[in-house]
């Protein structure tokens, strides 16, 4: 199991390494520009294989280095066609890249054989599955309760504010926090949750001159007390019923 994990380790090693370290800006210029026509896009697929194959320390998974470099080039090029460059298309394209890495460790570790044992053990495991919904339920419902639950402040708060906060910020900052809070709860880091809430308090409440400013402090520490007792109650439940 150790020898397993240090291996994915190195396959990632490489990946890093290849993606945001020997990638400086005016290399990623070069490839934007060119495209297919780019030299640098060869030469950075062949860093890709290369260091896969180097990190492994083995000669005979070419083949994986092989496979990391070319699907490595068709990834980036499919990266290159499209016409807006934004954090959608890096997510995905960096999680083609780990899906990748991901199979090829699976090769090197004769590893696809216990995919369907592992997910049947997952779909039996009491604290997977507990800890899993428990994220879902506070990403999503969550979010969707203190949404409605609040939607009448926040109309107001519109009005008085002329809507001068980020587009949708609130609702990404609720998620983010809610994700922190359920793991502070987990790994029995209770204390961290003080810390977050003063965090918030300081950065959501340090502007006071402008008019309805109290409107919009009473409308985001309802939303966030909101947000922090459903967290609570779903970690507290989850370490009495699966941990």
């Amino acid at each position: 199991m150790k020898e397993a994990i240090i291996i994915l380790l190195q396959l990632l090693l490489a990946h890093v390494l290849t993606d945001f370290v020997l990638q400086p800006t005016r290399f990623i210029k070069h490839k934007r520009r060119w495209k297919q026509r780019s030299w640098f896009l060869y030469v950075h697929s062949l860093i890709a294989g290369l260091l896969s194959l180097l990190f492994l320390q083995d000669p005979g998974f070419w083949l994986v280095a092989v496979f990391i470099g070319v699907t490595h080039f068709f990834i980036d090029l499919w990266k290159l066609q499209q016409r807006k460059d934004n954090l959608r298309i890096f997510l995905f394209d960096q999680f083609l890249h780990l899906v990748v890495i991901f199979l090829a460790w699976l090769y090197i570790v004769n590893g696809f054989v216990e995919i369907l044992p592992t997910l049947q053990n997952l779909l039996i495991n009491t604290y997977f599955l507990a800890i899993f919904i428990g994220y879902l339920l506070i990403i999503f419902p969550a979010g969707f309760l203190i949404g409605k639950a609040t939607q009448r402040w926040q109309e107001e708060v519109e009005v008085a504010h002329k809507k001068n906060s980020l587009e949708a910020a609130g609702r990404y900052i609720g998620v983010f926090e809610r994700i922190l809070v359920l793991t502070f709860i987990l790994t029995d880091n209770f204390s961290a949750i003080g810390f977050l809430i003063a965090a918030k308090s300081i950065l959501r409440f340090s502007d006071k001159s402008e008019t309805g400013a109290r409107k919009q402090t009473e409308y985001v520490l309802i939303g966030t007390l909101m947000s922090f007792a459903i967290t609570i109650v779903i970690g507290l439940l989850i370490r009495q019923f699966a941990l």
